[in-house]
């Protein structure tokens, strides 16, 4: 991944993204939850809601440990964010597939809710990125691009042997 892509991604990006997500999430649940509750399913309405609270606790450690390693001095910051990262989807992975297996409908609900919350992430903050013009800049992919195996670069091969 090209790390120019981010040069224009501000702090107060960073902030609009957050809070749209958060608010997203919220307006997702209880369309969720609606909805759920129309087709007589409590249960997954319950896995969702729960599904988007855990989407939007993560969140939330994952600012707290980016503000906590960023004021370290430390020179390789990526390894304790990593780890952090890893244990707690690792958790809620685990966390996930146990309820799945005591009560499917909310262990369905569950997961559903965390993959709407990422794709509540994703969506505004590809959003923020296009608003930014941060991806405009992207070497374009041509033609000849295609038949060299050079994508915008000249340095990328793809398929070579």
């Amino acid at each position: 991944m090209n790390p120019a892509i981010f040069d224009r991604f501000s702090l107060p990006d960073v902030a609009r993204v957050a809070r749209r997500t958060m608010l997203g999430a919220v307006v997702v649940g209880v369309i969720s939850l609606v909805i759920a509750l129309l087709f007589s399913q409590p249960w997954v309405a319950l896995g969702l809601c729960v599904g988007l609270a855990f989407g939007m606790f993560n969140f939330r450690l994952i600012i707290r440990s980016v503000l906590k390693v960023g004021a370290r001095s430390q020179e390789n910051k990526r390894r304790p964010l990593a780890l952090n990262t890893i244990g707690r989807l690792g958790l809620m992975t685990i966390v996930a597939f146990a309820v799945l297996l005591i009560k499917a409908p909310l262990g369905f609900g569950l997961v559903g809710g965390m993959a709407l919350f990422q794709f509540i992430l994703l969506g505004n903050v590809t959003g923020s990125m296009l608003k930014s013009g941060a991806l405009t800049h992207l070497p374009a992919l041509t033609d000849e691009d295609d038949e060299t195996g050079n994508f915008g670069d000249g340095n990328s091969q793809r398929g070579a042997a």
